[in-house]
């Protein structure tokens, strides 16, 4: 693999491949059961292997853990149990070596309660960052503010003692809300982008960008009009508000403009993690013009439905909301249900991890895999005893939390850590996991890992399906049809299976086509009728500019 050259193709990051690792879960070479940056460092070989070209980096950066790592008390420093700034500069200088391109994750919203900032914010009410946070005074009767709502359960507001007022946070209590109303925080978070920016890295992924900002009068939500079940489950009152003065405010825009200078200095890129009520109208707004985010993603295919319908409307919509935008389109990432759980049930086959890959890979839009997708890990069932994740200790049992996705990778068939640690491991290897561990899939030409690798080689080889217009055809369900079309060349037509069932159907653009080999999908179009196997796709090419 070779470093690509952002000189000559300055839209590189379109056609990339962005490949998340969860420190916590990916390799600890200390013994002490967590993973760390020397243990991503050591693995940098086998995901270059994959064919992929940027390597998203969970936080690793000082944090008392309590959303592991989400809570940030130093965002210039790494934190003891990854490593140190030096462990850092490795990973970027080997990973550099071979092509890769490191994108951090920067979690701006809020911080830990531990932070500096937030120490001095508390003291009281006339300090210099006094105003940094999201502070108010309670209601008459002695109630927050307004009604907003955590993600993570209960009230939106905290009372303090210190300065006898409420303070915000979207998240858990220990994490409160920066003031980004406050011109001096929007610098500070400017000053650490640089100074990372400084080290070496390549791009951002910008956790929770919906968040930066609350409407200044505080207004309550309205009830929603249609309950979100997108970024929450349905058991959780998050969904029940519409939450247009609690995010999303227009102040954000220009900040982004301000993130996007600064990485333009650098030649760095970013992502951002929207969630909001509407969230393909806020990945149109923060990605088109060419000055904020690059892309960004959402959570629309990380839910349990999974239809042709679904997915196309999703590709749809952001395409006639947004000309010059870009989306990053996930189904898989360190807040959902594992993929293979969630759209393929109790025992799903390994067809459908492939069939997802290449659907996945085949739409507009820059693709994001989550560390063990490729080895088609399904969710582990952890217990509530062992449960780690403070979100889904609150919504047990319903809503199981976050931990069954984050479980350590298995390197190896050796029980009980599968190779992921010496010691013991903060979450359960999972016993399933075990049989689809790296090395025996490196060995098994036809395992998951493998078609990954040869699939991801054959996408960089068509044009149309890394930088191609997109379009879709009617067709039954579970049938996804779709074209990529590059001026010039022959349009890539594509038919997807989503069920387990054999499919066949009538498709008039398919007639005269030339099948595509070497994707490694079996399907197959004779006479203007495809006929799809169980999770089986067809890949076919027609004169440019064919319907």
């Amino acid at each position: 693999m070779t470093p690509t050259s952002t000189t000559d193709n300055p839209n590189w990051w379109k056609e990339a491949i962005i490949y998340q690792v969860y420190p916590r879960s990916f390799l600890d070479t200390n013994g002490d059961g967590v993973g760390d940056l020397p243990g991503i460092t050591d693995k940098l070989d086998y995901i270059a292997s994959l064919g992929v070209d940027i390597v998203w980096l969970s936080p690793f950066f000082k944090s008392p853990m309590k959303d592991f790592g989400y809570d940030i008390a130093d965002y210039c420093d790494v934190d003891p149990l990854f490593g140190t700034l030096a462990d850092f500069d490795k990973l970027i200088a080997k990973a550099h070596s071979l092509g890769l391109k490191i994108m951090i994750d920067q979690v701006m919203s809020h911080t830990a309660d531990t932070h500096p900032w937030f120490v001095e914010s508390r003291k009281n009410r006339d300090n210099p960052k006094s105003d940094w946070y999201v502070w108010a005074d309670p209601q008459p009767d002695g109630c927050p503010p307004n009604n907003w709502l955590s993600v993570f359960g209960g009230s939106a507001w905290q009372w303090d003692t210190r300065r006898k007022q409420y303070y915000m946070h979207n998240f858990l209590t220990s994490q409160p809300q920066l003031n980004f109303h406050n011109p001096e925080v929007q610098q500070a978070h400017l000053d650490a982008q640089r100074f990372w920016l400084a080290r070496g890295v390549d791009g951002v992924r910008m956790d929770a960008c919906v968040f930066h900002f609350h409407d200044r009068q505080l207004r309550s939500n309205p009830p929603a009009l249609v309950r979100d079940t997108s970024t929450v489950t349905d058991v959780n009152p998050y969904g029940m508000q519409a939450h247009i003065y609690d995010k999303t405010q227009p102040e954000n825009v220009e900040f982004l403009r301000r993130v996007r200078a600064q990485l333009n200095e650098f030649g760095a890129v970013s992502i951002g993690e929207v969630s909001s009520d509407d969230a393909l109208a806020q990945m149109a707004e923060y990605t088109e013009g060419g000055d904020k985010l690059h892309m960004a993603y959402s959570f629309n295919l990380l839910t349990p439905v999974f239809t042709a319908g679904h997915i196309r409307k999703q590709v749809e919509e952001f395409n006639e909301r947004v000309k010059d935008g870009w989306a990053s389109w996930s189904v898989g990432n360190h807040d959902a249900i594992r993929v293979m759980t969630r759209w393929g049930g109790e025992n799903p086959t390994p067809a459908l991890a492939k069939l997802v890959l290449a659907m996945q890979l085949s739409l507009k839009g820059t693709p994001c895999l989550y560390q063990g997708d490729e080895l088609a890990l399904t969710e582990a069932d952890v217990p509530f005893e062992l449960l780690q994740d403070p979100y889904g200790i609150t919504f047990w049992p319903e809503f199981k939390g976050r931990d069954g996705c984050r479980t350590p990778m298995p390197w190896t068939n050796e029980a009980p850590n599968a190779g992921f640690t010496s010691g013991t491991p903060w979450l359960p290897v999972a016993e399933p996991h075990l049989a689809a561990n790296v090395a025996q899939q490196d060995a098994d030409p036809d395992s998951m890992l493998n078609f990954q690798r040869r699939f991801i080689a054959w996408r960089k080889t068509m044009p149309q399906l890394t930088r191609g217009e997109i379009a879709f055809f009617d067709a039954p369900e579970p049938v996804l049809a779709l074209r990529r079309d590059v001026a010039g060349i022959d349009s890539v037509l594509a038919a997807f299976n989503l069920s387990n069932r054999e499919v066949s159907f009538d498709w008039p653009a398919s007639s005269g086509a030339q099948s595509l080999e070497s994707h490694g999908l079996p399907g197959q179009a004779a006479g203007g009728k495809v006929t799809l196997p169980p999770y089986g796709a067809w890949f076919g090419s027609v004169p440019g500019g064919a319907a």
